[in-house]
């Protein structure tokens, strides 16, 4: 591009964008799920709540579905790129099976935590944001990922408030709830009792999670389906418009969804609470030292 006389390479904000997101979905479909299902079928496991077949048929499933389907999965990008149909069928295909390791997991899980009584003490904060990443694997990057995945739907949903949907419930719901449990885990073992915030944490769970839904329900999908509802109607492009954009009914559920960002917001800060005085009460603990000088006992002849 020729600017005053001299010459300015750019890329393209679309191109950068599109690059963007092939990153992102290679690092989510093809790694980070494994690494979910893994870690939460092992803690499980290990602590009682899972059966051993249960986390290993798990394990090996999403090692299949993910390492061998994840990359075809990720075909759902090439869809009206000039490739052949059946790779939007297999792509289509694949990256809607990606969610059905965890799910399972998550099902076994709560179900053990209702009929064991060791659940409702030392790990239950945990076990909770594991179950929390479990339901909104299904929901999130489940149900609002194959909302926009299929070739017809994504056809007239690219680009739009519909894809925040899936975003917002998916990076959060799963990633940000598996963080907070495996944060949490580490946390428990170290942290004396009288400094855990039973209260606290339990709070910013319900208050993080109802947040969301919040976010969801009075903001990101009435936004999104409107725009949808247009984009068929009428065309992408009208549904990028500054006339849709700026429409009463865009300008209203962007104020709607402050009350559901203010709810998560407080969950979030009364979590951040939480951990430093649970931090705080680690260093206060009283330190174990050895003994300078082990006295002998020697016996007199």
């Amino acid at each position: 591009m020729l600017v005053s006389g001299r010459v300015v390479f750019c890329a393209p904000v679309s191109i950068a964008e599109y690059w963007r997101w092939w990153v992102v979905h290679l690092w989510v479909e093809g790694f980070f799920e494994v690494f979910a299902t893994v870690a939460i079928a092992y803690l499980c496991s290990e602590l009682g709540f899972l059966k051993r077949s249960s986390a290993l048929r798990a394990t090996y499933l999403t090692t299949i579905l993910y390492l061998g389907s994840g990359v075809i999965g990720t075909l759902h990008h090439l869809y009206f790129s000039g490739t052949p149909v059946f790779i939007t069928a297999m792509g289509a295909v694949a990256s809607a099976l990606e969610v059905v390791p965890l799910t399972l997991i998550g099902f076994e899980v709560l179900k053990s935590m209702r009929l064991s009584k060791e659940a409702e003490g030392f790990y239950r904060l945990p076990l909770k944001f594991f179950i929390a990443t479990c339901f909104w694997n299904l929901v999130g990057a489940g149900v609002f990922g194959f909302l926009i995945n299929p070739p017809i739907v994504l056809y007239y949903s690219q680009g739009l408030n519909t894809t925040p949907i899936h975003a917002h419930s998916a990076l959060y719901g799963v990633y940000g709830s598996l963080a907070i449990a495996l944060m949490l885990f580490a946390l428990r073992e170290i942290t004396p009792d009288e400094a855990w915030d039973e209260k606290g944490f339990n709070f910013s769970f319900w208050w993080i999670n109802i947040g969301l839904v919040l976010m969801m329900v009075m903001g990101l999908i009435p936004n999104g389906f409107y725009q949808l509802v247009q984009s068929v109607n009428h065309g992408t492009w009208y549904a990028r418009s500054a006339e849709v954009i700026g429409s009463a009914w865009m300008q209203w559920t962007v104020w709607l969804r402050i009350p559901g960002d203010m709810v998560f917001a407080i969950g979030a800060i009364v979590l951040v609470v939480s951990v430093v005085r649970a931090i705080y009460g680690i260093f206060q603990q009283p330190t174990q030292t050895q003994p300078d000088d082990i006295p002998i006992i020697t016996s007199k002849s």
